[in-house]
């Protein structure tokens, strides 16, 4: 079922981050935990799901940290999404079990196949890239720390 939790709304921010403010290097999880006020335990539960996905690769050490596994631009939301909640279906099949009228049953069943269809599409049209592209025309700046900076 399409219902986003906050696990899956947290990755969809941290891959974010990564492609946004890493620029290909590998980014440390207290900084991106920091950057998107992301409790860091709650991340790094994440980013074991991610890795097991084969979305971002880990490395340990001072210079450590994530990095994607694909460019931003073939990463979809879509691929994000999955990672943590599985399925994107608005349709569970439970109808199938109903009593009622079989064409009835039939026709919304379809409907909702259907949207399902529709919805995952619009999550896999979407990229980080994309993400990125907006950050830039809202002038967002790169690798700014975390709250508000004020310029005078």
């Amino acid at each position: 079922m399409v219902k986003l939790s906050n696990k899956s709304r947290y990755a969809v921010r941290a891959m974010f981050d990564i492609a946004f403010h890493g620029e290909g290097a590998s980014a440390q999880i207290k900084d991106i935990a920091e950057r998107q006020a992301i409790p860091m335990r709650f991340l790094e539960q994440i980013f074991q799901d991610l890795r097991k996905a084969g979305l971002v690769s880990g490395k340990r050490g001072p210079r450590g940290g994530y990095q994607l596994v694909r460019p931003a631009q073939k990463i979809s939301l879509g691929d994000i999404l999955r990672a943590l909640e599985g399925t994107l279906s608005v349709y569970s099949g439970d109808d199938e079990r109903s009593t009622g009228d079989s064409a009835s049953i039939a026709i919304t069943d379809a409907a909702f196949r259907e949207l399902s269809q529709r919805i995952e599409a619009c999550f896999d049209a979407l990229t980080l890239e994309d993400l990125c592209e907006r950050a830039q025309g809202q002038g967002v700046q790169k690798n700014a720390p975390a709250g508000y900076v004020y310029v005078i």
